[in-house]
C-alpha cells in the first residue's frame, strides 16, 4: 500500500481545477488544501506548487503540515513552495532540510528557498549565518550529487552582501579548486563573476580562462570585465582567438568594460574577429510540419490545457529537468536556419498552451528578433520591441525550479520603469533563449522549454534576421 503512494497520475478534473485555482491566485477555500492531503502523490505534489505560486500567506500553514511527508516529492514542493510565498518564518527547517533531508529534489527546493528569502530580505536575525554554512557545506560535500553543489553555488550569490561575503569568496576560490564536475565548476565560476570577482584570487580567474569547459571560460572572462587596469584587458586579448565563439564575443565585451566602454545592448552585426559556428547537418530536417490548428484570439483556459507527464520528482536531477514522457517539439525557421526546442508541459502547462495556441494561429510569423546581447539572449515574439502589439492578454507566471541555463526558452516579462524589477504574470508572446547562463533570472521568469537542434544557428543571428515561421514536428519522448 505505502508504495502506490509513490505513484499515481493527476486526472484530468483535478489537474483543471488547480490550474484554474493557481492562475486566479486563490487557495479555493479549502480545495487546494484538500488536494495536498489527497492520498495520490502526484496530486499532492502538484496541489503544493500550486499552493506556492498563488503566493497567498495562508497556504504556508498547509504547506508547513507536508515538511516530513513520507513523499519525497510533496516535501519538495511544499518547501518549493514556501520558498514562493517567501515569508521566511519558517527558514531554520528550510536550513535543517539543506542537510538533514536525504533527498536530492528536496534539498534543491530548500536551497531555492532560501536564496529567495534572503533576496527577498526575509531570513530572520539570526538565520542568515546559518544558511551560509548550510550553503557553503553542500557546495563542497561530495557526497551530494553535482546538481545540489551546483545549485548552492548559485544561491551563494545572493549572500554577497551579507557579513559573510568575504568567507562565502574564499569557499568559492577553494570549491572551485578542486571541483572535479564542469557543471558544477560553471555556477562557481558563473556566482564569482556575478557578485565575488573582486574578492577572490586572481589566481582564481585566471585558472578559468585555462578551463576545458567553454563556459567556465566564459564566466570567468565576464569575471575579468569586473576586475580594473588595462593589464587585465591585456591578459583577455589571447581570448579573443578562443575555439569557442561564445569565448570570443564575451572576451571582447569584457575588453570593451575594462578599457571604459559599455556592453553592447543590440548586436546588429557579427564582428569579424568572431568566427561564428559552420553551418551544421540538420538533424530534424526530415521531420515534416505538422498541420496548424487554429484556435480562436485569448488566453489559454486551465480545461484546455492537454494531459501532461506527471511531477513526481524523486531526484535533484528530476527536480530540475523534464518530467519522463511525450513532449512536443517545435522547428523555429530562421532567415539563419531552423532551431529546435522542445517544451515542458508539466512545468508550465498555461505557458507552453499559450505558446503552441500562438503558434498555430501564425502570430510568430514573420517576427524580427529585435533583441539580440552577446553571450545574453536572443529575444523575439513581436514585431519589433517597441511598435507591435503583444496579444492583448497576459498570463500567470508558472515558476519553476528549472535554471536559467544557457540553451533555455522562456517568457519575457514587463519591467517597472521606477523599481526595474520585472513585472509577474505581464508575459504575453514575447520570448527568449538564453546563450549562456543566467541563473539571476531563475527566482522570476518562466522557463518552458530548451533548445535540442540549431545550436549553431544562434550563433549567426543578429537583429537583421527574422523567424520566419514555427511549426510543430514530431513529439520526442524524454
Amino acid at each position: 500500500m505505502a508504495a502506490a503512494l509513490l505513484v499515481g497520475a493527476v486526472s484530468a478534473g483535478d489537474r483543471s481545477e488547480i490550474l484554474t485555482l493557481e492562475s486566479h491566485r486563490s487557495l479555493g477555500g479549502g480545495r487546494l488544501a484538500a488536494l495536498l492531503a489527497s492520498p495520490d502523490a502526484a496530486t499532492a505534489a502538484r496541489a503544493a506548487l500550486a499552493i506556492g505560486r498563488t503566493k497567498q500567506p495562508d497556504g504556508v500553514l498547509l504547506l508547513e503540515r507536508h515538511l516530513h511527508d513520507p513523499r519525497a516529492a510533496v516535501r519538495a514542493f511544499s518547501i518549493y513552495g514556501l520558498g514562493l510565498i517567501g515569508l521566511g518564518s519558517d527558514a531554520p527547517a528550510v536550513t535543517a532540510a539543506v542537510r538533514g533531508d536525504r533527498n536530492g529534489a528536496v534539498k534543491i527546493a530548500a536551497i531555492d528557498a532560501l536564496g529567495r528569502y534572503e533576496e527577498a530580505r526575509k531570513l530572520p536575525a539570526g538565520a542568515e549565518a546559518t544558511a551560509v554554512r548550510q550553503l557553503v557545506s553542500a557546495m563542497a560535500e561530495r557526497r551530494f550529487s553535482p546538481v545540489v553543489r551546483g545549485r548552492a553555488a548559485i544561491a551563494l550569490g545572493l549572500f554577497a552582501g551579507s557579513p559573510a561575503g568575504r568567507h562565502i569568496a574564499a569557499a568559492l576560490a577553494t570549491a572551485y579548486g578542486q571541483e572535479r564536475d564542469a557543471g558544477v565548476r560553471e555556477r562557481i565560476m558563473w556566482t564569482i563573476f556575478r557578485d565575488y570577482a573582486a574578492g577572490v584570487p586572481l589566481a582564481t580567474l585566471r585558472a578559468g580562462l585555462r578551463d576545458p569547459d567553454e563556459v567556465v571560460r566564459i564566466e570567468a572572462v565576464r569575471a575579468y570585465g569586473h576586475l580594473t587596469g588595462p593589464a587585465r584587458a591585456a591578459e583577455l586579448q589571447p581570448l579573443l582567438n578562443d575555439r569557442s565563439w561564445r569565448v570570443q564575443e564575451q572576451t571582447a565585451e569584457s575588453i570593451r568594460l575594462l578599457r571604459g566602454g559599455t556592453l553592447t545592448q543590440h548586436w546588429t552585426a557579427i564582428p569579424a574577429f568572431v568566427h561564428v559556428p559552420p553551418v551544421r547537418p540538420d538533424p530534424y530536417a526530415a521531420l515534416p510540419a505538422l498541420p496548424r490548428h487554429p484556435v480562436a484570439p485569448g488566453a489559454p483556459r486551465p480545461a484546455d490545457v492537454p494531459t501532461a507527464p506527471s511531477l513526481l520528482p524523486q531526484t535533484a536531477a528530476e527536480m530540475t529537468a523534464p518530467a519522463h514522457g511525450e513532449h512536443p517539439r517545435l522547428r523555429i525557421v530562421t532567415s539563419e536556419g531552423d532551431i529546435y526546442v522542445v517544451l515542458y508541459p508539466e512545468w508550465a502547462p498555461l505557458t507552453v498552451t499559450n505558446f503552441l495556441n500562438l503558434m498555430n494561429r501564425g502570430f510568430f510569423d514573420n517576427n524580427q528578433w529585435f533583441r539580440i546581447v552577446p553571450d545574453f539572449v536572443v529575444q523575439t515574439g513581436e514585431q519589433d520591441a517597441k511598435n507591435a502589439p503583444g496579444p492583448g492578454y497576459s498570463i500567470p507566471a508558472e515558476e519553476n525550479p528549472l535554471e536559467q541555463n544557457g540553451y533555455v526558452i522562456s517568457m519575457g516579462l514587463n519591467y517597472d520603469e521606477k523599481t526595474n524589477t520585472p513585472i509577474r504574470d505581464s508575459a504575453g508572446s514575447e520570448y527568449y533563449i538564453t546563450l549562456s547562463p543566467q541563473y539571476h533570472l531563475d527566482n522570476a521568469f518562466t522557463v518552458f522549454g530548451a533548445v535540442c537542434g540549431g545550436f549553431d544557428v544562434l550563433g549567426r543571428l543578429t537583429e537583421s534576421d527574422k523567424v520566419i515561421r514555427i511549426e510543430r514536428i514530431a513529439d520526442v519522448d524524454l
